[in-house]
């Protein structure tokens, strides 16, 4: 009757924490922006909406909407019917993964549409994160809200200042829940970036799907043990943190699972006294435990023990009662007795023998009895002992029963995620533990860089990076490789320093194209196709030996007076000078004047 009522009263503890349980209404809605209209495209955050969508959905959540590259005006009609929807929710939680910006000490989440020339731009195109802890404040019992929107914000670069002073920082700032009972989750700590990581999920994302719907797990641990695993995955680099307060209880996302106690052994006392009676078994001490335990299995087995005591007792006592009718028979047949009193003697002497013989059937019959109730205990203790076996077994076979079909959900959910999720491109994406060998690669990317990627932060590098200064108006440090300059350069989506080429090359979009010229033609100096001038070949004629010595000897000997080209004219006519002679004017006054030629 007791093992009965301790086992309704478990089945009663159990069909109660179970309704509890499900009567929760947990709700959840994912947001994942990937497709940025105006800056570089985010791989990961849509493969990263839709993996903790499948643990919301695993984790029994009564709704869960997954909605991904939503603009502005779809982000307000996303949240505005989640508020209402939570109205009546006891758990309310959003995740969010895109990009996000701090301006002034407030964060907001940027949607895929949005152009932010400004800093003003920021209050018109963005929602800022007050509005999303609006849409969760009606749950009853747990506000939770997960960004993981930490990423470096490339409208922060570009953006224009109003004002100068107006501060706009990196990542995300620090936050204070004013509503008791709300969480509030960053995938890096305020003022710190996170990682998009190198797979198909973000660091964060996969130790939230690790860690966070694990039943009956505290939502602080949770969160411990996410955090523990991005450090891990990121060489200590980022660091998640939470901000918010919770009561003093256990809150969990998934409640845990139902233990049934094994019944209770209500004889275990008595069981214990009992052994210890046993083993000094005297009639006292059986008589003490009868009166301590009336009833009960153990109170027999005590009682049949007592009798036992009892038996032998009378049997020892009607063995010495004979011993000495024997013994006064013989002494009055060694005294000649009268043969009445011998008589008299035997009588008694056969009443004795009789007394004890039934003396010891009375205690045979005892130790029978004492038997089958030692008996009956190992009968009942074997019965147990084999009921709690089967319990065991039937436990470890519904344990096995169990992580067997969770195994199997969960590679039947990682087959779904990876049929509709499409890979991450990695080609883009450098590997965080060689930072200078990564930004050498970018300035390639982005035409800067012509020398060798080896991850030597060489001259040629910083002249490389002072070129992407020059042409994309930034003021970078190029003495060191910094993850700032790394994330400028991975920011430029097109090519930013101009294509030179070699003399003899000229650029055809990206690449430096020999230039051929056709037939006839050769290249100039100044990279253009010249015609090539023939010159005509002149045929020198040869001349004879004793000519060309005459000639030789004419050319050493001193040059000769030559004729000067003058005309002198007198009453005879005109002639040349004479070689060697010129014409000399004396008087300028008659016509042709009076000319002489002068020799030398």
């Amino acid at each position: 009757m007791i093992l009965l009522r301790s086992i309704l009263l478990a089945m009663a503890i159990l069909a109660t924490t179970t309704v509890s349980a499900f009567a929760e209404k947990r709700i959840a809605l994912i947001i994942g922006n990937s497709a940025y209209k105006n800056v570089a495209r985010l791989q990961n955050p849509a493969n990263d909406a839709a993996a903790v969508a499948g643990m919301f959905k695993s984790a029994g959540f009564e709704t869960v909407e997954s909605r991904l590259n939503l603009t502005v005006s779809e982000l307000r009609k996303a949240l505005r019917e989640f508020g209402n929807k939570s109205r009546d929710a006891d758990v309310a939680v959003i995740y969010y993964a895109g990009h996000g910006i701090e301006l002034d000490g407030n964060n907001y989440l940027i949607p895929v549409d949005a152009t932010l020339e400004t800093d003003a731009d920021v209050l018109d195109e963005t929602l800022p994160l007050d509005r999303v802890l609006f849409a969760v404040e009606p749950a009853r019992q747990l506000r939770l809200v997960i960004l993981d929107a930490c990423r470096d914000n490339p409208f922060a670069k570009t953006m224009k200042r109003t004002i100068a002073s107006r501060a706009v920082g990196r990542g995300l700032a620090k936050v204070e829940p004013s509503s008791p009972n709300t969480m509030i989750a960053f995938a890096a700590k305020a003022g710190s970036t996170a990682s998009d990581g190198d797979s198909k999920n973000s660091p964060f994302a996969t130790a939230l799907v690790n860690h966070l719907a694990k039943p009956g797990l505290d939502l602080r641990k949770a969160f411990g043990f996410v955090r523990d695993d991005v450090l891990k995955a990121t060489n200590n680099t980022q660091e998640p943190f939470i901000y918010g307060s919770l009561g003093g209880n256990d809150v969990s996302l998934v409640p845990a699972p139902a233990v049934v106690a094994a019944p209770v052994d209500q004889d275990a006392p008595m069981r214990r006294d009992y052994e210890l009676a046993l083993q000094l078994a005297t009639k006292p001490v059986w008589d003490s435990f009868i009166n301590k335990y009336p009833t009960g299995f153990y109170t027999d087995l005590a009682k049949a023990q007592r009798d036992k005591l009892a038996a032998e007792a009378a049997r020892i006592e009607a063995t010495n009662k004979a011993k000495a009718a024997l013994e006064e028979q013989s002494r009055l047949a060694i005294e000649g007795a009268k043969a009445a009193e011998q008589t008299k003697a035997a009588e008694q002497a056969k009443a004795a023998e009789r007394a004890r013989i039934a003396a010891e059937l009375a205690k045979k019959a005892e130790e029978a009895k004492v038997a089958e109730a030692e008996r009956v205990k190992a009968a009942a203790m074997a019965k147990t002992a084999e009921q709690e076996a089967a319990r065991v077994k039937a436990a470890e076979e519904a344990k096995v029963a169990a992580d067997a079909k969770a195994a199997a959900e969960k590679k039947a959910k990682e087959e779904k995620l990876a049929a509709l999720t499409p890979p991450a491109d990695k080609s883009d994406q450098p590997a965080a533990v060689d930072l200078p060998r990564s930004l050498q690669a970018e300035l390639r990317r982005v035409g800067c860089n012509t020398g060798a990627v080896d991850g030597n932060w060489n001259a040629a590098a910083q002249k490389a990076l002072d070129l992407f200064n020059k042409h994309a108006g930034m003021k970078l440090d190029v003495k060191i490789a910094s993850v700032d300059a790394l994330d400028t350069v991975k920011g430029k989506a097109t090519r930013v320093c101009p294509l030179i080429c070699d003399h003899g090359f000229r650029a055809e979009g990206d690449r430096c194209t020999r230039i051929t010229c056709r037939a006839g033609y050769e290249l100039g100096d100044d990279n253009t196709c010249e015609k090539i001038e023939v010159k005509k070949p002149t045929a020198k004629r040869e001349e004879p030996k004793r000519e060309r010595s005459e000639r030789t000897k004419a050319d050493a000997a001193p040059a000769k007076p030559q004729a000067t080209g003058q005309i002198i004219c007198g009453q005879g006519g005109c002639r040349p000078v004479a070689k060697g002679c010129r014409v000399e004017i004396q008087n300028t006054y008659t016509m042709g004047g009076n000319q002489r030629e002068v020799c030398n």
